[in-house]
């Protein structure tokens, strides 16, 4: 006789609770990892292969979540983290990895369990905060929907109290510098422990010189992928504010892009790492022409005859004419160093030349399909 669902989904649930609970009991890690593992296999079994299964409570995603971060085992880890994503996939629920209301409190020992701790937490987060902020932008860019846009997880958590905004966005800034130097050598740098066998060590170096630079890779791509989120959120934020449909209760903030100026403008360190961990073309440019921007002398009249003046210095074309002037140019150079200048430039012309081959390659693309269709 099938075991009725009340019944199932009943037991199901004193399991969750039994993992919630876990850290509580004094069992040995093997016990915890097979309980764990069994709730993860009984949850994909009755929620994802089962037909016309009903949706997870909110206890089991917890259970699930929770999983993913406290976990030693990578087994463990990387099936809690694709059975989340697996879920989302098919369900579409009411259930938050962030916990923003005031009104919630935690015991010390929660809030030490809740704290991400690796690269695969930190990508599940930005992808729940992706799936949540792309639709309501995209609603907000077709429909003016600021109310939607206002109410997604990521406004919310960059209006809470219970994060400072400006460290949010440094720490993406420099979790991306430190990231992106350490992927360069991660592999090169990794050493084996003198404390266990030959043939242990062997398998472990080889693991994680294979594991790690893509560990790295994701968790970059991650932060950078939130920072971005971010400033995109500021751009509509802004957008709203042009068209009066913001109001008080919206507060104010200062644009990520600013805060993260300001600290490539004071910490010359961070500038080679930023601009080459960052791989948005459009973005880097603006970015590098508001970096020479602020070491250009403003001038109060321009004219066409003026030496190497330019009209507009808004443009790469420009900044290029601001280089054109001896004289602006020394003055710059006393600002920055001659290295930093040449690395900027470099960058600028490769984000114009990838631009262009990429449109040179498309429109060749485009002469092979007319001359396709037209063949048939």
């Amino acid at each position: 006789m099938k075991m009725s669902t009340k019944r199932r989904y009943g037991g199901m649930e004193e399991n969750t609770m039994a993992i919630l609970d876990t850290y509580s009991f004094s069992k040995s890690s093997k016990h915890i990892s097979d309980d764990r593992l069994s709730f993860l296999e009984a949850v994909r079994s009755g929620f994802l292969v089962t037909e016309n299964a009903a949706a997870p409570t909110n206890k089991m995603f917890t259970a699930i979540f929770q999983i993913l971060k406290v976990e030693s085992s990578l087994d463990l880890m990387m099936l809690s983290y694709q059975l989340l994503l697996d879920l989302d996939k098919v369900l579409h629920y009411a259930w938050s990895p962030f916990s923003l209301g005031t009104d919630v409190t935690y015991s010390e020992k929660q809030e030490d369990n809740d704290k991400i701790s690796g690269s695969v937490d930190v990508t599940y987060l930005v992808n729940v905060l992706e799936g949540d902020l792309v639709p309501r932008n995209l609603a907000f860019t077709k429909n003016s929907d600021w109310v939607s846009l206002r109410e997604s997880l990521l406004n919310m958590i960059l209006v809470s109290r219970k994060i400072s905004y400006k460290e949010l966005v440094k720490d993406c800034l420099f979790t991306m510098c430190e990231l992106s130097q350490f992927s360069t050598k991660c592999s090169h740098d990794i050493r084996p422990a003198e404390t266990v066998s030959t043939e242990t060590t062997e398998k472990c170096h080889t693991a994680l010189a294979l594991a790690l630079p893509k560990a790295v890779k994701c968790t970059c791509a991650a932060v950078q992928k939130l920072l971005l989120m971010i400033i995109e959120l500021d751009s509509s934020k802004k957008a709203a504010d042009l068209e009066g449909w913001t109001t008080r209760a919206d507060g104010t903030r200062t644009p990520a892009t600013e805060i993260i100026m300001d600290e490539l403008t004071y910490d010359k360190n961070i500038l080679f790492p930023f601009f080459q961990a960052l791989d948005q073309p459009k973005l880097k440019l603006d970015m590098i022409i508001q970096y020479f921007k602020k070491y250009i002398p403003k001038t109060n009249v321009r004219t066409r005859r003026s030496n190497g003046g330019s009209t507009n210095d808004s443009t790469f074309g420009g900044i290029l004419n601001s280089f054109s002037n001896e004289n602006i140019t020394k003055n710059i150079l006393k600002k920055i160093s001659s290295e930093v200048a040449q690395l900027l430039l470099a960058h600028a012309f490769q984000v114009i030349f990838c631009g262009i081959l990429q449109e040179v390659l498309n429109r060749k693309i485009k002469l092979k399909l007319n001359y396709l269709i037209l063949s048939l």
